[in-house]
This record gives structure tokens, C-alpha cells and sequence, in this order.
């Protein structure tokens, strides 16, 4: 498949530090990042707890902002994109818990049309054809009309990837999206969002701790240390040892030959 159907890289990356700046101080909490990713790809961002993937996917969805360095999407720089162009063009699916789970969870899908409806909120018939396309895709019709607080944390989950959906976005960051989830809803899940990728021709990057699922599923991986980073296809990875770097190898060793990881006895 030529997951490639423009002219300009989806998401480009180039010498980006991220970190918090305020009055006094600036916290450089990761640098040097350089990556790209295409049309139609599925990533993901590991590494070990506290290394800066979430403020890194938060950075790039202009949640908080970056302290140099440059990010584009579709060959524009983040920064020059309006507000209503942001939002047509990036989703972010963060962990915060969810301002009131009241809502039922076509309302909460239906949340992610607000870009485009009119000032009083009125969805067109394009809102609910996205709204009807985003629950079928994800196969939430005999959900639509629970309220949130009813769904397990696999279902809700899948209603956020639905409203991110919804949002008709050719970006999708997501934090964590297998957080909380059984191994088989973390499998579905992100099987889910390759499938998405490969066939909607939309840009999937999330932060995962699933390093050996991210190995088997996605199309490209970046790998935070602290020293550097490793970006390209899990294959180059492995063929780089760039696995091996991401933990003490007095505890942890990284077997090339099945993709896994062996605690060391």
C-alpha cells in the first residue's frame, strides 16, 4: 500500500527541546528530537517513566509550548496555523479524566465536531455523517446511548478514540491509550488504531509503555534516553541495538531474535 497521498510529510520534527519555562528558570526536559512521519503511518513514542513522551506529544499538539526548535504539519509551521486550523488538522486524546462523565457517549463523541459547528453548536448533516462514521468505525453502536460513568476503561477509551475520530483530523495524538486496559483490550486497541491509520490515511502517534506491542504493530518508533534518541522502523531499531540502550542491562536485556524483553536473573 502507498500510505504516502501528498505532497508534504505529515508531522516533521527538527531540533525540537521541549520542556516549562517560567519567570525564572527554564526545565529543558528533552532535546535534539528529529523525527518525520507520513501520511497513513502509526508510531509511537517509548521510553522509560519520567523521560518527557507526554510532554512531548503534548508539545506537538500545542497543549504547551516548545522551548526551540521547530515542528510542521503538512509543511507548515505549527505555530502559523490559526486555532480553527489546529483543530481541523491535529486531535489529542490526553489522560486527564473527563470533565463530567454525565454525558451519554454520543454526546461525548459528537464533542469532537465543535471546530466546525456554528456559534449556537448546531451539527450539520456533514457533524452527524462523521459522528454515524466515527461509532461505526470503532464499533460503539450498542454504546451510543450509555452514559460514560456505565463504560469499563476499554470501552471509554474507545469512545475517546471515536470523538478524536470524529474530529476528522489527519493527525491523531494520543497519551497512553492502552493505560489501565487487560492484555487483550491493550492488543484491540492498538490493532484498532493500525487499522485506522493504514485505511483512513491519517497520522497515529501515541506514547505507550507497551514496548514489545509497539515493536509488532507500529510502523515507526521513537525512542527517548537521555542522552539521545533513536527514530526509524522497529526492524532498523532492533538492527541498531537502539533497544538495548533503553534500560540497565544489569536488570533488563533486550533479545533481537523474538523482539522481547528478558529480565536478567
Amino acid at each position: 500500500m502507498n500510505k504516502k497521498t501528498t505532497t508534504h510529510t505529515a508531522l516533521k520534527v527538527n531540533d525540537l527541546s521541549i520542556g516549562y519555562r517560567n519567570k525564572n528558570e527554564i526545565t529543558v526536559i528533552a532535546k535534539e528530537l528529529d523525527f518525520q512521519l507520513e501520511h497513513g503511518e502509526l508510531a509511537a513514542i517509548v521510553g522509560v517513566n519520567g523521560i518527557g513522551k507526554s510532554t512531548l506529544l503534548r508539545t506537538l499538539g500545542n497543549v504547551q509550548s516548545k522551548l526551540s526548535g521547530s515542528v510542521q504539519l503538512d509543511g507548515k509551521d505549527l505555530k502559523k496555523h490559526s486555532p480553527i486550523e489546529l483543530a481541523s488538522t491535529i486531535s489529542v486524546v490526553l489522560t486527564e479524566p473527563l470533565a463530567s462523565k454525565n454525558l451519554t457517549v454520543l454526546e461525548l463523541i459528537a464533542l469532537g465536531r465543535q471546530p466546525y459547528t456554528n456559534w449556537i453548536g448546531r451539527l450539520s448533516e456533514t457533524d452527524k455523517t462523521k459522528i454515524k462514521e466515527a461509532i461505526s468505525m470503532i464499533g460503539l453502536e450498542n454504546l451510543k446511548h450509555k452514559k460514560c460513568y456505565e463504560l469499563s476503561d476499554g470501552q471509554l477509551q474507545r469512545v475517546m478514540i471515536a470523538r478524536a475520530l470524529s474530529q476528522d483530523t489527519s493527525i491523531i495524538l494520543l497519551d497512553e491509550p492502552t493505560s489501565h486496559l487487560d492484555l487483550h483490550h491493550k492488543v484491540q486497541i492498538l490493532k484498532l488504531l493500525k487499522h485506522i491509520a493504514h485505511h483512513t490515511q491519517k497520522t497515529i502517534l501515541f506514547t505507550s509503555h507497551e514496548i514489545e506491542m509497539t515493536i509488532q504493530l507500529c510502523d515507526k518508533i521513537l525512542i527517548m534516553n537521555k542522552e539521545s534518541h533513536d527514530f526509524g522502523e522497529p526492524c532498523e531499531l532492533i538492527q541498531k541495538q537502539a533497544f538495548e540502550r533503553l534500560f540497565p542491562s544489569d536488570t533488563v536485556t533486550f533479545d533481537a531474535k523474538t523482539g522481547s524483553f528478558k529480565i536478567k536473573k
